[in-house]
């Protein structure tokens, strides 16, 4: 199957709805409205246009993913910058043939080159790990609402990008938390 990643494109806007809603459709562990946050953080001063990507087959979009940026906040207030992953999704025809990896693959490089260094994400403790995710309680970092450690991972994207990094990350308000 030939995959192919770009950036999304204004015109791309409704099939990417879809397709989250149907990614996330059987998800147990969601509020089933993670197509309401992409198009809150497209509007937001969070978005990073060239961090927003689709999947295509044969001209269909399959997959999409969204990496916005976030602060990690310190006990003194200093504020570190990072990204958030939220989200990655396949429409369900298209699950387990890896385009999710490759979407998360693709953004992780595509991040790196725009000189981010790091990125935190709420997810599959069993998934995320092959592509370099670590707990971050690993690394001093807290998400601000109450979810299993487990779930909440981070990726230096840049080596010890996170090493003297500690504190509560800061979502944007488009997260509505």
């Amino acid at each position: 199957m030939n995959v192919k990643i770009r950036t999304e494109k204004k015109e791309d806007f409704n099939a990417v709805f879809a397709l989250i809603k149907n990614a996330f459709e059987k998800e147990r562990f969601t509020d089933h409205k993670e197509q309401y946050l992409v198009e809150r953080l497209r509007n937001s001063d969070a978005f990073i246009p060239e961090l927003s990507l689709v999947a295509e087959v044969n001209n269909e979009i399959i997959g999409f993913i969204l990496l916005t940026k976030i602060n990690i906040v310190d006990a003194d207030t200093n504020s570190y910058p990072s990204l958030a992953l939220a989200p990655v999704a396949v429409l369900q025809n298209f699950q387990g043939k890896g385009i999710g990896g490759k979407l998360i693959e693709f953004a992780h490089k595509k991040a790196k080159d725009l000189g981010f260094g790091s990125v935190i994400l709420l997810g599959h403790e069993s998934y995320y790990p092959r592509f370099g995710y670590k707990m971050t309680k690993e690394f001093g970092i807290q998400l601000p609402f109450d979810v299993p450690e487990a779930n909440c991972l981070a990726i230096e994207l840049v080596e010890n990008s996170l090493q003297n990094v500690k504190g509560i990350v800061q979502y944007p308000k488009e997260f509505e938390l």
